[in-house]
């Protein structure tokens, strides 16, 4: 007790400090010009925003989704407004090998990957959860495992250049939320296992960043058409929102929150997880496991 009268106070306060008034380094579009990025979920909505603002930087591209047409003009237009490169896979992320396959394409394409952007989802529908098993799988498999996959494929390429991942999450995988129990737990589980390995990197020292993108409620059509008559707020510009995640990105910030709401980053962003975190690490003996 003697102990956290006087540590605690101390621990939080920097922790605090840190969490909410250290200074990032100033976004600037050149950090990613001759980029190579790979962004997946890239025919519509985010992914199509944040393909055009890679684009604009003059970064290399690949995109994928599982629409060849929607795709190609996709890539048409990232030409256009000035991509060093640009090129799209068409494939669908229920496939693992698929998705093993794309990154090792992708890295070809473009002579080795800085940022590995993941972005798509399977397709949901808001219900109360009724018992369908082969929802939850598909969930699991698509917006969680193929994450994985697609990452643990990426990461030589990523240490080489010094790389980043940047996993686009939800609040729905921060906080419970009725009606889409399935695409929450796929995102519960990005947030755990995304941050489990983040804190690996940190004491193994691998220069790959792990930004994990929480956002709220965004302007999209697919959205859109799902809270149709089910919520009622006010959704965010898709195209400020692919802007914030490929910042967030560049910046190697651990975490994006994106919402209409000022609480959402106060709130959710919750300072006392990292403290807890971070004195977690003093029960482990990690030397054996580093060496």
């Amino acid at each position: 007790m003697a102990f956290m009268k006087k540590y605690l106070p101390p621990i939080l306060g920097f922790f605090l400090a840190y969490y909410y008034y250290s200074a990032n380094e100033e976004f600037r579009p050149e950090m990613l010009q001759g980029k190579k990025v790979i962004v997946t979920g890239a025919s519509k909505g985010i992914g199509e925003q944040m393909a055009y603002h890679l684009a604009k930087m003059g970064a290399h591209v690949v995109v994928t989704a599982r629409s060849k047409e929607t795709l190609k003009k996709v890539v048409s237009h990232c030409l256009e407004l000035g991509a060093a490169s640009a090129h799209y896979i068409a494939g669908s992320m229920e496939n693992m090998t698929f998705a093993e396959q794309f990154v090792a394409q992708a890295g070809k394409l473009m002579g080795g990957l800085d940022m590995l952007i993941l972005n798509h989802i399977t397709n949901t529908s808001m219900n109360l959860f009724s018992g369908d098993i082969h929802l939850v799988r598909r969930s699991m498999e698509v917006n969680f495992l193929s994450y994985v996959v697609l990452s643990v494929a990426a990461l030589p390429m990523l240490k080489q250049s010094n790389g980043s991942i940047v996993v686009v999450s939800s609040k729905a995988g921060k906080m419970a939320s009725p009606l889409v129990a399935p695409y929450s737990a796929s995102k519960f589980a990005l947030d755990g296992f995304f941050s489990s390995v983040r804190m690996e990197h940190s004491v193994t020292k691998v220069n790959v960043s792990i930004t994990l993108c929480i956002l709220g409620l965004i302007n999209t059509d697919t959205a859109m058409k799902a809270v149709s008559g089910i919520i009622n707020i006010d959704a965010s510009p898709k195209e400020e929102c692919a802007l914030e995640i490929i910042k967030g990105g560049a910046l190697r910030q651990e975490e994006v929150y994106y919402d209409n709401s000022v609480w959402t980053d106060l709130l959710l962003g919750n300072p006392g997880r990292k403290i807890l975190e971070f004195l977690s690490l003093r029960s482990y003996s990690l030397d054996k496991f580093i060496n």
